[in-house]
């Protein structure tokens, strides 16, 4: 089990991102959250198995292709534990 705190760039707000990125979890076995950023950006928190992170990620990408530029991916240093998968604001 591995967290990773992942940060989307691009025109990732105002497209339904969040929604989308929160059923694509839900079909993974992954928890965490995704929320805006104030500078235009996107969080990802997720916790999983790297294979389950991996494929989610893939997916994500596959939905919006034009829309991401970048992906940074990076290990919190004191990662939460969570329970389910959620859009925070």
């Amino acid at each position: 089990m591995t967290t990773e705190r992942i940060i989307f760039r691009g025109h990732v707000q105002g497209v339904g991102f969040r929604y989308t990125v929160r059923s694509l979890a839900r079909r993974h076995p992954v928890a965490g959250y995704v929320r805006n950023l104030p500078n235009g950006t996107v969080e990802l928190v997720v916790q999983g198995t790297v294979a389950a992170i991996d494929a989610l990620l893939a997916d994500v990408q596959g939905h919006f292709p034009r829309n991401i530029s970048h992906c940074e991916r990076t290990q919190p240093a004191d990662p939460e534990s969570y329970d389910g998968f959620e859009i925070r604001f």
